[in-house]
């Protein structure tokens, strides 16, 4: 075997950015390369970037400068960086990691192969104006069973703190018939369960000339035989219509989730944000409530943002309170040079910001653990996805409920569960975010 198509790949950031990092290892693949977990054994690197918030940024940077000591040492003799990162920053990061060979924006991935077979070095940027689509290969990471369906790239949306536009550029959907086309793929190749992403899922087809863009697919998405599970996952409050709701009421095959990034709840804030819109936060919870199919609601707040005043933090610590949120994730706000927010003034002290954090978390652990309690002596559908990482002894697998990687899991310890099968679980315990139950037969 030619040591010199050994590559070892690293994919940082979000399922988006894995996306990009499978459809590079097809492309990389499909031209000979093959790949290791290991970067000793490799003789080519790749790493797709995240870059956007600060940690993202310091995780970068440490994966860069990891396998940098080893293209230095001679173990490796090309590595390449693409990704957000690289777009963020650019030229900037000449001359500061010299070993890197070659720095690829989010624009140029699809040229991956040439520039990590060919000699030339540099920097190579251009604005991203395409969405890869059915007609790149792509070498899943994901288990079999289950898979991030991109459906639009880039976001049009003006969010004060938010990078992603600049990174990513304006919104681009993905022609309708390539998204099936991609999905009915995945389906012959065993996915039962589509996770459906994009910076805003609601926005799709919008560019398009479509009206009901994300309906529509949805409704074709479930006709087609073999996919089980349908996840909407990032969407924006503004884009939750009626009809979305009848749809997730009426079709079994889409899941009872929507991860909907409220961000604030303060109307000054959110306006601040760049997020002002007609309805508030309270009300679509109300919408969506009122529907007879109990559908889980996922949001990430920001706490800490420029002039957030401790009114405004106790009106957001009052909304969770009264929301009982089925799943939360709260960030402190991270001032990214470039972005309008970063010229706000009022910044709130860091240990202020994460006092703020942890009292929310606080309150939403209790609150999740009530819920978790209500479902024991309940039979639930549960995606078995294997042995579990604490111990062998036990499976694991999620619910309709539950979205890899981001939120909790199901712990089985009694029958005998198929990997990738969607088998009845009875649920015997419940803890703060996990379950655990027991196959039924």
């Amino acid at each position: 075997m030619d040591s010199s198509k050994n590559l070892h790949a690293v994919s940082l950031g979000c399922p988006k950015n894995l996306v990009d990092t499978e459809h590079m290892l097809g492309l990389l693949v499909a031209s000979g390369y093959v790949l290791t977990q290991d970067p000793e054994d490799a003789d080519l690197a790749l790493v797709n970037t995240c870059g956007f918030i600060e940690e993202a940024v310091k995780e970068s940077i440490d994966t860069i400068l990891g396998l940098a000591q080893l293209r230095r040492l001679g173990k490796i003799s090309r590595l390449v960086v693409t990704g957000c990162f690289v777009q963020r920053y650019g030229y900037k990061l000449q001359g500061l990691i010299p070993e890197v060979d070659v720095w690829l924006g989010t624009g140029q991935f699809e040229k991956v192969v040439r520039y990590l077979e060919g000699s030339e070095r540099g920097f190579y940027l251009s604005r991203p104006q395409t969405v890869p689509g059915s007609e790149l290969p792509r070498l899943r990471c994901t288990p079999f069973y289950t898979s991030y369906l991109r459906i639009a790239e880039g976001c049009s949306h003006h969010c004060s703190f938010c990078m992603i536009p600049k990174l990513r550029g304006r919104l681009r959907s993905r022609p309708m018939e390539s998204v099936l086309a991609e999905a009915r793929q995945l389906a012959a190749e065993g996915v039962k369960e589509l996770n459906i992403v994009a910076q805003d899922i609601t926005s799709y087809g919008a560019d398009l000339g479509l009206r009901w863009g994300l309906e529509s697919i949805i409704e074709k998405l479930a006709n087609i035989e073999g996919i089980k599970w349908i996840r909407l996952l990032y969407a924006y409050p503004s884009g939750i219509s009626e009809r979305l709701l009848d749809i997730m009421e009426s079709v079994d095959k889409v899941c009872p989730y929507l991860d909907i990034p409220f961000q604030h709840v303060s109307e000054r804030i959110l306006v601040a944000m760049g997020r002002g819109a007609d309805e508030s936060p309270r009300h679509l919870i109300e919408r969506i409530r009122k529907r007879k199919r109990d559908i889980t609601i996922r949001t990430t707040l920001m706490v800490g943002f420029p002039g957030e005043s401790e009114q405004e933090f106790e009106e957001l610590k009052e909304f969770v309170l009264w929301a009982e949120l089925d799943r939360l994730g709260v960030f402190t706000y991270s001032e990214e040079k470039g972005t309008r927010a970063a010229r706000l003034k009022g910044g709130v002290p860091k240990g202020v910001a994460n006092r703020r954090r942890s009292e929310i978390m606080q309150i939403q652990a209790e609150i999740s653990l009530a819920k978790n309690q209500k479902i024991i002596g309940k039979e639930l559908p549960v995606l078995v996805e294997g042995v579990s990482e604490e111990t062998d002894l036990l499976l694991r697998g999620r619910t309709q409920q539950m979205a890899p990687e981001i939120d909790g899991q199901v712990l089985i310890n009694k029958g005998m569960g198929v990997e990738g099968e969607i088998m009845r679980v009875r649920i015997t315990e419940a803890y703060h975010y996990d379950l655990v139950g027991e196959i039924v037969r």
